[in-house]
């Protein structure tokens, strides 16, 4: 039994089988779906692999604590199991902190990067763990409402009923795993490693993403250097791909 066979992580193929790979990581409180505006665009151009993080979807919760070694390794095992050597990644938030893992510790693996409303280190760690107790003493339920500010503007939380899809999402989402990721995510600090990264990666901000603002994009383009472009979407907050989604799929160059 291999590795990603052992994890039993919940995982999707689409597209063409001959295509170039690309990974699909999603944000804590999302399932794969985060990345249907997209899904459509990508099959046309890639073999496109999504997965499910742990606790996430039908994802088992696996023992914690968590590091991002961990879930990056994840996407490695996904990769050995299916036999692809090299893999372009997109990642959203968490999945953005995963993608610049891997650019770093296995580059020799990642085509190129899309990080998305993300960070190399968020410099709030009680922040972090405040909600990994409000998951574990209240369940994940208790988190919808602020998330939902965080991922979306007034404007769009007015005018789009597809929020309430993104509402069960992190109501659904395993109250210990999400515990497990946001501990996580308070300790990551990846500033030293993005030197090493040598993947084109392209870097995409929110405008008025109060989770990740575009000074974080921009520290990460900054310290990955002349490999690495920032892109920042208008009227966009924390799900960016999803608020902008036009917009965002223009800036994946697939025409």
């Amino acid at each position: 039994m291999t590795r990603w066979e052992q994890l039993g992580l919940e995982w999707q193929e689409t597209g063409h089988a001959d295509a170039p790979v690309l990974v699909l990581s999603n944000a804590l409180g999302c399932t794969w779906e985060m990345w249907e505006p997209q899904l459509d665009a990508l099959n046309s151009a890639y073999h496109v692999l999504r997965y499910n993080q742990r606790g996430h979807g039908r994802s088992p919760v696996l023992p914690g604590p968590y590091t991002l070694a961990d879930l990056g390794a994840d996407v490695l095992a996904l990769l050995d199991y299916l036999e692809v050597p090299r893999a372009s990644f997109m990642g959203s938030s968490l999945g953005g902190m995963i993608g610049l893992w891997l650019g770093a510790h296995a580059g020799e693996r990642i085509e190129g990067l899309t990080v998305c409303c993300s960070s190399a280190w968020l410099g709030q760690e009680q922040v972090e763990l405040d909600r990994a107790a409000t998951a574990r003493e209240h369940g994940t339920n208790e988190l919808v409402s602020p998330t939902i500010e965080r991922w979306f503007t007034p404007h769009f939380r007015e005018w789009h009923a597809e929020t309430a899809i993104y509402s069960a999402m992190i109501a659904s989402t395993d109250d210990e795993a999400y515990a497990l990721c946001s501990e996580l995510t308070g300790r990551v600090d990846l500033r030293a490693d993005l030197p090493t990264i040598t993947a084109p990666t392209l870097v995409v901000a929110g405008a008025d993403d109060p989770a990740t603002p575009p000074e974080h994009s921009a520290a990460i383009v900054d310290g990955i250097g002349a490999n690495a472009r920032l892109e920042v979407l208008p009227h966009a907050a924390h799900l960016a791909n999803v608020e902008q989604a036009e917009a965002f799929t223009a800036l994946l160059g697939l025409d």
